[in-house]
C-alpha cells in the first residue's frame, strides 16, 4: 500500500471532487409540463405557434395527481394554449382562443376553418410562460 503525503492527498482529493462535480452536472430540463392535481384522469390538448405557423396537438392522458411532459425541449414561444377535459367527473378547462382538434390523437397545422376542414373547434386557454425555457401548468 502506498502512503500519500498530506499535501498529495489534498491535491488528489481536490481533483477527484472536481471530477465528480463536473461529471455530475447535467443540462437542466427545459420542457412544458402539466400537473394534474385533481382526483380524475384528464385529457390535454395544446396549441402553439412556431416558425411555420399554428399547430394543435392532443391528446395526453394525465392520471390523477401526476405530471406529464407535454412538450420536450426548450420552449420557443412565450404563449401556449391548452384545453383539458376531466374524463371522470366531466367538465373542462377552456378559454377563448379557438383552435382545431379532434376526438382521437392528432397533430393539426393551422387554426383557421376547423369545421370546414373536418375538425372540431375548441376554446383553449392561454398560458404565459414569461419567456422561460421551461414551465409547469397545474390543473
Amino acid at each position: 500500500m502506498t502512503r500519500l503525503s498530506p499535501r498529495a492527498f489534498c491535491l488528489l482529493a481536490g481533483l477527484a471532487s472536481g471530477a465528480i462535480w463536473l461529471g455530475g452536472t447535467a443540462p437542466a430540463a427545459a420542457d412544458l409540463r402539466l400537473c394534474n392535481t385533481t382526483g380524475s384522469r384528464v385529457g390535454v390538448a395544446i396549441g402553439y405557434k412556431d416558425g411555420e405557423g399554428w399547430t394543435t396537438e392532443g391528446w395526453w392522458n394525465v392520471p390523477a395527481r401526476s405530471c406529464e411532459t407535454i412538450l420536450r425541449g426548450p420552449l420557443v414561444a412565450r404563449y401556449y394554449y391548452l384545453y383539458a377535459v376531466d374524463y371522470d367527473q366531466g367538465g373542462e378547462w377552456s378559454g377563448r382562443a379557438f383552435m382545431c382538434s379532434r376526438d382521437k390523437e392528432f397533430t393539426i397545422r393551422g387554426i383557421e376553418q376547423c369545421l370546414a376542414r373536418g375538425y372540431d373547434r375548441l376554446g383553449f386557454f392561454e398560458v404565459d410562460t414569461q419567456d422561460q425555457r421551461q414551465w409547469t401548468v397545474q390543473l
